[in-house]
């Protein structure tokens, strides 16, 4: 629950900081410019809050861990709700506007995410889960959108080191499957889920585990 806090006000920040021209930079996200992945975030964040405000007695379906869908493809950009994202960032025309909405939405869920009983249940995507174990998936959302946000912003803030190494520990047990050693929590997470293709060398390093990779996660 800590962490999730922690994560998630490390990227608020992160996108608080940027400066306007920042905005129309290229994302790590295919297809999408900085301004529509802040934009994306403003809709996980009314995720976050419709969540745990959706209790259920239902028995948990999913944890932490296998919540997430596994695909072998990344996405091309071309998705339909991909593009409403696209042309709901553009509606705000300036930076300042996306700033302020996440700045809004992206604190009441990091309050509701504070006040949550982690052992409640919730429902989301036809799943149930603990909200603990949603909000410890959510982690691995915020953290991976963290790397998006600065993939082309050499100056941004990084995303926490704690928050890197449990994402590590996540992908790893997602894929069954330990990174070498030799990889930071950093790389592994982005050579894990495709956001950067591996070198020869690294591919060699992963072994079996590289017939698995990426791990796109929906």
């Amino acid at each position: 629950m800590d962490l999730f806090s922690r994560s998630w006000a490390a990227l608020r920040t992160a996108v608080a900081e940027l400066p306007d021209k920042d905005f129309a930079q290229p994302s790590g996200c295919t297809g999408w410019l900085v301004r529509d992945l802040v934009c994306h975030l403003i809709i996980d964040a009314q995720d976050v809050l419709i969540t745990l405000v959706t209790p259920t007695e239902t028995e948990p379906t999913v944890d932490a861990v296998t919540y997430w869908n596994v695909e072998s493809q990344p996405p091309t950009g071309e998705d339909p709700l991909d593009a409403l994202t696209v042309r709901l960032a553009a509606a705000y025309e300036e930076p300042r506007l996306l700033k302020f909405h996440l700045d809004d939405v992206g604190s009441a869920a990091g309050r509701a995410a504070a006040l949550a009983d982690p052992g409640v249940r919730v429902n989301t995507r036809d799943q149930v889960l603990t909200a603990g174990d949603y909000l410890t998936a959510y982690v691995l959302e915020w953290t991976l959108h963290h790397l998006d946000l600065i993939a082309y912003l050499p100056d941004a803030t990084e995303p926490p080191a704690e928050s890197l190494a449990q994402c590590r520990a996540t992908l790893e047990k997602i894929a069954d499957g330990a990174f070498p050693a030799s990889f930071s929590d950093k790389d592994a997470l982005l050579v894990g889920t495709g956001r950067r293709a591996p070198t020869d060398a690294e591919k060699a390093e992963l072994g079996k585990l590289a017939a698995k990779l990426p791990l796109v996660l929906g």
